[in-house]
């Protein structure tokens, strides 16, 4: 209840508005609740042709494309649109950089590079449009554009009517109302270009401030597994990882899992697999308490990946099968004096820090 010095106040008359603007003000006023009205009305209407129920009291808007706090990348485009890319913010200046430093893991991500893969041609040419002057960084945004060559959106006109199991397409229907037919619009794996980009970017940035070195392979295709013991992380190379269109390091297990990929390509299937990534040379004292936790910033920059299901760091899972005291890697001191462990159970990050 309202005092009285409070209900005088809310009935008392303003001298400060005429008779007239009262008028103007509530007629302002009905008008806006009017249209108010018939857009919500519109909107109800075009909802009947959804086949999905769709909450539209609540207004959602697609975020979640940008990654990152002091190195950021926001990713843009959609799998059948004019083209993808990325623009990252908080690159430090006088970087060397032109696209020749990011076309070649552009080309590694490439689909139709192999047999074994998605047969889409793209050539996937990258532009940089802004935030170098002369081959150097300005330390400004830089805006890097990848168009699309091989749109074949009527590819997709079944889907118009249908979802597709394992898709976006009903979760996107779910949440927004619209979704794009032609591909997997946003959900398409043409998406990680901007990332891929991004990443030759940072990897080059590491490398030079820091000399870190990081590459990743296939270690599992189906139930083909590739043992512990066959790579050593500290002496991979590069060049063992793409001595074959699979990327395995070794060899004999490349075969095996292209054999397995061509077995189920030729009925028309597709299977899985695990990529294992090794990061060499980090610099001590990476991640934050808590909520920032070294290992939790990866998890969710990889589980962020189409068609991804989960992450392990260090023993990852295979972790609950051993005792405490088999778990934990134990200190000792080298001959200059670093505090190292003797295993490397942990992933290289302890409780949260590398």
């Amino acid at each position: 209840m309202t005092s009285p010095a409070l209900r005088k106040r809310a009935s008392t008359k303003s001298p400060s508005l005429s008779n007239g603007a009262r008028r103007i003000a509530c007629g302002r006023s009905l008008l806006l609740s009017w249209l108010l009205f018939c857009w919500n009305e519109n909107r109800n209407r075009a909802n009947l042709k959804i086949c999905c129920s769709v909450n539209w009291r609540t207004e959602v808007k697609a975020a979640g494309n940008i990654f990152g706090d002091y190195f950021q990348v926001a990713t843009y485009g959609e799998s059948h649109g004019g083209g993808v890319g990325c623009v990252i913010s908080g690159c430090p200046p006088r970087i060397p950089l032109t696209e020749e430093d990011m076309q070649p893991d552009l080309d590694r991500r490439r689909r139709g590079h192999s047999g074994i893969n998605t047969p889409r041609k793209e050539t996937d040419t990258c532009q940089i449009l802004s935030g170098t002057y002369e081959g150097m960084t300005t330390g400004t945004p830089i805006h890097v554009f990848v168009p699309n060559a091989d749109q074949r959106g009527r590819d997709y006109n079944d889907t118009t009517n249908a979802y597709r199991p394992s898709h976006a397409d009903l979760t996107y229907d779910l949440k927004y109302g619209v979704r794009s037919v032609q591909g997997g619009g946003r959900a398409s794996a043409r998406e990680t270009i901007g990332r891929v980009a991004a990443g030759a970017l940072a990897k080059k940035i590491l490398k030079l401030k820091s000399g870190v070195e990081i590459l990743a392979f296939v270690s599992k295709v189906h139930q083909v597994v590739l043992p512990e013991d066959a790579v050593d992380y500290e002496t991979v190379t590069l060049d063992q990882i793409e001595s074959n269109i699979c990327r395995c390091p070794d060899p004999e297990y490349a075969e095996k899992m292209i054999a397995a990929i061509d077995k189920v390509r030729i009925d028309g299937n597709s299977i899985g697999g695990v990529v294992t990534c090794i990061a060499r040379n980090v610099p001590r004292g990476l991640g934050t308490p808590v909520f920032d936790k070294l290992e939790a910033l990866l998890a969710k920059a990889m589980l962020s990946l189409p068609a991804s299901k989960g992450f392990e760091i260090g023993s990852g899972f295979a972790g609950t099968d051993l005792t405490g005291s088999e778990h934990n890697d134990e200190f000792y001191m080298d001959e200059t004096g670093n505090v190292r462990t003797r295993t490397n159970r942990s992933g290289g990050v302890q409780v949260f820090i590398l």
